[in-house]
């Protein structure tokens, strides 16, 4: 199974992700929440999935997100199973890492 490409996406999909998440509210919360879910590299099978983390979805296909849903929003595709999720984010920075890279 593959893993989440993350790094090196097209400027056209960060762009898209950093839309939908403004768009359906996406907060700093829930950002931190997939941080912690994406350092954990889960597996993701080749065609459509998603990841619900309650209050929105991450879905995407093969090793690509390709976008945001709120709560109550269809997604489909194979649901993946939960990881160890952490509940509180003790000193935390004030702003998200979720989405930065080392673009060249």
């Amino acid at each position: 199974m593959p893993k989440i490409q993350w790094e090196r996406l097209p400027k056209e999909k960060w762009a898209h992700l950093r839309d939908r998440a403004r768009e359906r509210r996406v907060s700093e919360d829930d950002l931190f929440e997939l941080a912690e879910w994406k350092a954990q590299d889960p597996d993701v099978p080749d065609g459509d999935w998603y990841t619900d983390f309650g209050t929105f979805k991450l879905c995407g296909t093969g090793k690509f997100p390709n976008t945001f849903l709120i709560a109550g929003q269809s997604a489909r595709g194979k649901r993946l199973g939960p990881l160890l999720r952490v509940a509180a984010w003790a000193g935390r920075k004030s702003r998200s890492t979720a989405f930065r890279t080392n673009r060249p």
